[in-house]
């Protein structure tokens, strides 16, 4: 008996140390996803606000036991995915376990041969095909139909011991009559049909999709979802919703993915980048339809997915009492890197620094100081507008923010049919501030008073309802398209890429 019991034990622990052996390098599965830019959308960073769902699907799944590997590419379709060799190492890879999630159709209706990208296939799901010799890659190449690549790359899968998963394309987001048009009769309808045919699941994107944008409603989807520029790849939370969906699908199925899908998943979408606007009452919201500032319109001209648009601009401040006040502290202390500063100051910093309202700033670029005695006793030692401009910037540096400094829109002033510019004056000082502090500076006075003289005194005259330094909305919309245009053609910073102009204001 005290043999048997040794025996019993003595196998127990080799089972044990087996098993133990055995989950220790055991390797997770892999979740493979291939196709095209709405799966990934250039290196998969969010460039330009787009994404594909791809790169959300891995905050739908257990990745503690399951990994994810998205190898689509933006351009390809069915055919070129595995003609540029993009499918090989992906086959090389896959081992028993593994998923591959499968998504083409939005680039194989284009042409079969051509010499700008060559990527069509033959419509349908059949065996038929067509010899060309590629007029891009100078290749010799058998082109197959839609289906025909599709049940490849399922094949495929499936001689590694790999679980394939079809997705119909997402719906790009084109309404009639309020309803998203669907793809069951093209390469949805084929994409089904083949996994239908081969056995394996099939998740109908495209209409899930669809009937979830419908349910939204055209107006909150444009500009949310999608971009007005672009119909066919989403933003972050596009790409999440057909995330989501895909979930959706795989719970719903008979497909052992399921298993690895978290049961309440927290969905991380890329954090707001803060824009915030400081200056004077030409930049403000004042409240009064006779004297808008322009940074009331520019929000419009921002991806709103992305950015905050913070106006922080106060009437009747100039750059020294912007700062003396505790204003730009405020703003200061919100700044996070990557943040940016957009300010505008020089209406107000004019005059004798001596008189009741104290908020002149000592002309030009100097480090000369002019101490003051206030009306309440107290002393001030007032700086040149140079001075000023440049600690806001080094500060918002300081603080990891990308300052663009404005010299002031210009007056409704003319002289001899020109208007008057400050080119010799706070204008010039913005911009040696700028240069000096190495940062980006933005001629507004130039570029609105050149627009203005194309219009002509007696139309600029209509945004000067209140006086020559403020204007009404109308104004103030071709101040912040005019700031819109500009900021579109920069590329230093990065700004223009978080910058949209509707085709109707080109």
């Amino acid at each position: 008996m005290k043999v048997f019991k040794t025996l019993f034990l003595l196998v127990s622990g080799i089972i044990l140390i087996s098993c133990n052996q055995k989950t220790s390098t055991e390797e997770n599965s892999t979740v493979y996803l291939v196709g095209d830019s709405t799966v990934k959308n250039g290196q998969g960073d969010g460039a330009g606000g787009l994404w594909g769902w791809g790169d959300y699907i891995g905050q739908f799944l257990d990745t503690s036991q399951v990994k994810v590997e998205n190898h689509a590419l933006g351009g390809t379709s069915s055919r070129t995915f595995q003609s540029k060799g993009l499918w090989e190492p992906v086959k090389e890879d896959l081992k028993k376990g593994d998923y591959v999630l499968i998504q083409f159709g939005h680039n194989d209706a284009g042409p079969i041969n051509d010499d700008f990208r060559a990527r069509g296939t033959i419509k349908g799901v059949g065996d038929e095909s067509e010899e060309i010799d590629n007029m891009l890659t100078g290749e010799h190449e058998i082109v197959h139909s839609y289906g025909w690549y599709i049940r490849k790359l399922i094949k495929d899968a499936k001689e590694k011991g790999a679980t394939p998963v079809v997705m119909s394309p997402i719906p790009r987001n084109r309404w009639e009559n309020g309803e998203v048009p669907r793809n069951d009769k093209s390469y949805g309808g084929w994409a089904k049909q083949v996994a239908e045919e081969e056995n394996v699941t099939f998740i109908d994107l495209n209409e899930k999709m669809a009937s979830a944008l419908e349910e939204k409603g055209e107006k909150k989807v444009t500009g949310v979802y999608f971009y007005e520029r672009d119909h066919t790849h989403t933003s972050a939370k596009g790409a999440a919703l057909a995330a989501s969906l895909i979930s959706k699908g795989l719970k719903e199925s008979d497909n052992s993915l399921k298993h690895h899908l978290l049961e309440d998943p927290k969905i991380s979408l890329p954090s707001k980048k803060n824009v915030f606007l400081i200056g004077d009452s030409t930049v403000a919201n004042n409240g009064d339809e006779q004297a808008v500032g322009w940074g009331v319109a520019i929000p419009k001209y921002f991806d709103s997915t992305r950015v905050n648009v913070i106006n922080k601009a106060r009437g009747g401040r100039s750059s020294r009492t912007f700062r003396n006040e505790g204003l730009w502290k405020k703003v200061k202390d919100s700044l996070k890197k990557g943040d940016y500063v957009l300010m505008q100051f020089g209406h107000n910093d004019g005059g004798d620094v001596t008189k009741p309202k104290h908020r002149a700033s000592l002309k030009g670029m100097s480090d000369s100081i002019q101490e003051v005695t206030k009306p309440d006793g107290s002393k001030e030692e007032i700086h040149t507008y140079g001075w000023y401009m440049k600690k806001y910037i080094s500060e918002a540096k300081e603080k990891g923010a990308i300052p663009i400094i404005f010299s002031h829109i210009p007056r409704n002033r003319w002289n001899n049919g020109k208007v008057e510019r400050v080119d010799n004056s706070y204008g010039k000082w913005a911009k040696e501030a700028a240069q000096e502090e190495n940062a980006l500076f933005i001629d507004l006075n130039d570029s609105v008073a050149n627009k203005y003289e194309e219009m002509g005194p007696e139309k600029v005259a209509k945004f000067f309802p209140k006086d020559h330094t403020h204007t009404n909305i109308d104004g103030a919309e071709l101040n912040a398209l005019t700031i819109a245009e500009t900021l579109k053609q920069v590329k230093a910073t990065g700004i223009r890429g978080y910058i949209f102009i509707p085709k109707e204001k080109k």
